[in-house]
């Protein structure tokens, strides 16, 4: 086989899987210049660097948020969102058992963006408040122990 016809051949195949994937995603790929282009491809960076909900602004599921806002039926920013749901509810899940409860309510709402009546986002949401009254009765009992100390002290400067 000649030269010129491995590269036709090789352009031939080249063209089918760009014209593929461009149409599997409204025809839009990552960085083809569009809006929606640059979006896909903030989103796939953000998705390679395992940014699914963190940090602000710039993760994967704000991007393909955007995607869709600009392009409402982009089967790729639509799969990816599905894809990564679960491994996202485990971020939130860390969050909350970190201890960071401002974050975690940030990261769920995004989810709740996604899918508004999944069962795992109410058990989250469920956690996470409870989370909350631990955290409320520690102040709680925090502010009592300051102060009954701060009583005592008063008393023996009597």
């Amino acid at each position: 086989m000649s030269l010129a016809a491995l590269l036709a051949i090789g352009g031939g195949v080249f063209w089918y899987a760009h014209a593929s994937i461009a149409s599997k995603s409204g025809g839009h790929t990552a960085n083809d210049g569009s809006d929606v282009g640059v979006m896909l491809g903030l989103a796939d960076s953000a998705y390679k660097d395992k940014h699914l909900l963190a940090p602000v602004g710039s993760n994967m599921y704000e991007f393909y948020f955007s995607v869709l806002q600009l392009d409402p039926n982009n089967s790729t920013a639509m799969e990816r969102l599905r894809d990564m749901f679960k491994p996202a509810c485990d971020v939130v899940e860390s969050t909350i058992n970190s201890g960071d409860l401002d974050e975690a309510q940030r990261e769920l709402s995004l989810l709740r963006m996604y899918d508004p009546h999944n069962y795992k986002l109410a058990l989250l949401g469920s956690v996470l408040d409870a989370q909350r009254v631990i955290e409320r009765r520690k102040h709680e009992a925090e502010a009592a122990r300051i102060q009954a100390q701060q009583a005592a002290a008063g008393q023996r400067a009597n």
